[in-house]
């Protein structure tokens, strides 16, 4: 199952890598093949979690500037958001502006399909944490939740517009790079090594989606898509602008004010995401035919060959 063929090629490794997390996270009873499946597991995470560590290499150099005190971290963290990898994209602007219902209906089938769960992603990440960092995760996790409003719920908005619109989101049609995002995800927040990584790349999420979510609730607007159907994107552009406020400064900050260590790990997670994310903008307007290279070419070109580096596991 874990052949060459599979570790090499990022298509095959990160959609089995994908239906393994499927898998993995899955609701399950006892079985007898308990220790066969054990062994399979431990397989998997070897090979993810030498992925992680190519990543995490990938990114180190851009953590530079972020050494300083805990006000400095904290600004350094809240500029991702301006000069971090993938923002302000052209692809968004297409989206908002240009994109065919076609193409808007491919975007949002690749998303949905990559889409890792947040909710659940703080419920692995936020054990054994500190209690305001804790309790500012059990907040977060909360608002997910709906606020004990099913119909509230973000994952269930998601499910709605995918119903809605009749997409068919699945893993063997996913491009690698959609899947990588949630791959990197998944592993970051289920590995208690990474704990400070999953930290920062959520963190990054709630400081960066409010943009771009709302571009695409404005091209979905623009295309006649009904208001049931943008809920989840208009939702995550108003309310990650406070998430993103007090994720910094009741879980980043007082984390780093206690184990100033931390900060590394917090910044590599922020930019892990940040890279995996912006290799899929970079995707998504291949797809699409958007020509991104006018844009700092060379720093363009130097990021491609390093894209090619996450997946040779």
């Amino acid at each position: 199952m874990l052949a060459s063929k599979i570790v090499n090629d990022p298509f095959n490794f990160h959609s089995a890598l994908a239906k393994f997390n499927v898998n993995r996270l899955a609701v399950a009873a006892p079985s007898l093949l308990w220790e066969e499946k054990l062994q399979d597991e431990m397989k998997y995470r070897i090979i993810e979690g030498r992925f992680l560590e190519q990543l995490r290499a990938l990114v180190i150099p851009l953590t530079r500037g972020s050494l300083g005190t805990v006000d400095h971290f904290v600004s350094w963290f809240e500029s991702l958001a301006e000069w971090g990898p993938g923002q302000h994209h052209a692809l968004f602007d297409w989206l908002a502006e240009h994109a065919t219902l076609e193409e808007m209906r491919w975007f949002l089938t690749q998303e949905a399909a990559g889409e890792a769960g947040f909710e659940d992603l703080v419920a692995y990440t936020q054990v054994k944490l500190p209690q305001q960092a804790k309790l500012e995760c059990a907040r977060n996790y909360w608002d997910e939740m709906g606020r004990g409003k099913p119909k509230a719920m973000h994952g269930p908005l998601l499910e709605s517009m995918v119903h809605g619109l009749e997409l068919n989101p699945s893993i063997d049609s996913t491009v690698w790079e959609s899947l990588a995002l949630g791959n990197v995800m998944v592993g970051l927040a289920t590995s208690r090594r990474y704990t400070y990584h999953s930290l920062g790349a959520l963190g990054v999420i709630e400081l960066t989606a409010p943009l771009r979510a709302a571009k695409v609730s404005r091209g979905m607007e623009r295309l006649g898509m009904p208001r049931k159907m943008r809920a989840y994107f208009d939702l995550h552009a108003a309310l990650d602008i406070l998430h993103s406020r007090e994720w910094i400064q009741e879980v980043i900050r007082p984390l780093v004010t206690d184990n100033p260590e931390c900060a590394q790990f917090i910044a590599e997670g922020a930019l892990m995401r940040l890279k995996c994310g912006q290799q899929c903008f970079d995707r998504y307007s291949q797809e699409f035919g958007i020509n991104i290279a006018q844009s700092k070419p060379i720093e363009r070109r130097r990021e491609k060959r390093n894209t090619l580096e996450i997946v040779n596991c």
